[in-house]
């Protein structure tokens, strides 16, 4: 476990992800985490960026490895408030991401409705943290929509 704790980072994910509902995007929250220390955080910016691939997972991604100056995060913990998409799994594969901690599933359109996953087989993956809290972000934001 991370030094402060999987809850810890994934209410900074949360603070991201209600970031995003604020500016009319779907409240999804990213947070990038290397030896303890945050080094990206972003969330869902589609319809800002007009560009379907802008979530908040990519966008965490593509921060982080700028930071760190290199394309793999073998070392670090990629926190997110729902179940990644096949695409964001795929990207955390191809960046060799060590652990992806996520808050709510997503039985729609999350990786794990897939076989084989699109994970890189050494990341390890927990579920479930603040589960009730992402899934009721995403729930009640998704309802004012309709």
């Amino acid at each position: 476990m991370e030094i402060l704790g999987h809850e810890y980072f994934m209410r900074m994910a949360l603070k991201e992800a209600k970031s995003a509902a604020q500016e009319g995007e779907v409240p999804i929250g990213a947070v990038v985490v290397c030896g303890g220390t945050v080094v990206a955080k972003a969330h869902n910016m589609t319809e800002k960026l007009n560009d379907s691939t802008a979530h908040a997972e990519m966008l965490a991604i593509t921060a982080a490895t700028e930071f760190l100056g290199g394309k793999y995060l073998k070392d670090c913990v990629l926190y997110v408030t729902l179940e990644p998409c096949v695409m964001c799994a795929g990207a955390t594969a191809w960046a060799q991401v060590g652990k992806v901690v996520y808050g709510a599933s997503d039985p729609k359109r999350g990786y794990r409705r897939l076989s084989p996953s699109p994970l890189h087989p050494k990341t390890e993956i927990k579920g479930g943290v603040l589960e009730s809290e992402c899934a009721s972000l995403i729930k009640e934001w998704f309802a004012a929509k309709r």
